[in-house]
């Protein structure tokens, strides 16, 4: 914006500093940037130490509400831990997640936030542990830091990025179990037996 009005001629003041030069632009960019990047840092030590005191940090899961005055504390819904063990168990009979999602529109129960079913809601991506089928809270264990988040500069959006298994933290959390460790893994052997590469393009574009 700067660069833009001196070259149109218009001079940028502002009160607490006067005309803004080149200088400042650098200077309190730099700054801001790394304001921006420490409390990035800070935010992530607090996510962290919820996490190894047994505390979410992130959102609601389906299945779960949050505890009345016990911020990162959760409780089983029953009736929406029906539905995730009904997923589960479908899933283990060989139903893909688009025929999951269609029988539970089908029976008109509602889905997460009141929203139809939908395949990717249920399979998710499994590197990253989106999903139902994915999410290992089911099992009661909390899975934290599985993912990075980057902003691209080019657009503007968070991108995320798979960690390594070697960064992850792993909690116990067994008040918070849904399904069996019988039900997960078939889930688990499912989603192989479903899955496919996609083929890309010499750009790494996905083909359809």
């Amino acid at each position: 914006l700067h660069d833009q009005l001196e070259f149109r001629g218009v001079k940028l003041h502002a009160v607490n500093l006067g005309r803004v030069t080149p200088m400042h632009v650098g200077l309190l960019g730099t700054m801001a940037q790394l304001y921006l990047s420490d409390l990035k840092e800070k935010t992530r030590r607090g996510q962290l130490g919820r996490a190894l005191a047994g505390k979410i940090p992130g959102g609601r899961a389906y299945g779960y509400k949050v505890v009345n005055g016990r911020s990162g504390e959760r409780e089983i819904v029953d009736a929406e831990a029906s539905i995730v063990q009904r997923i589960f168990r479908e899933c283990a009979t060989g139903k893909s997640a688009r025929a999951i999602a269609k029988g539970l529109n089908a029976d008109g129960i509602p889905g997460p936030d009141g929203r139809e079913w939908r395949d990717t809601t249920i399979r998710g991506q499994v590197d990253r542990g989106t999903g139902i089928l994915n999410n290992a809270i089911y099992v009661g264990r909390l899975e934290w830091n599985r993912c990075s988040y980057v902003k691209d500069p080019r657009t503007g959006k968070r991108v995320a990025r798979p960690n390594p298994k070697t960064v992850w933290e792993v909690v116990s959390m067994p008040e918070l179990r849904i399904i069996s460790d019988d039900d997960w893994e078939a889930a688990r052997l499912q989603q192989q037996n479903q899955s496919h590469e996609v083929r890309r393009d010499d750009t790494g574009n996905p083909l359809n």
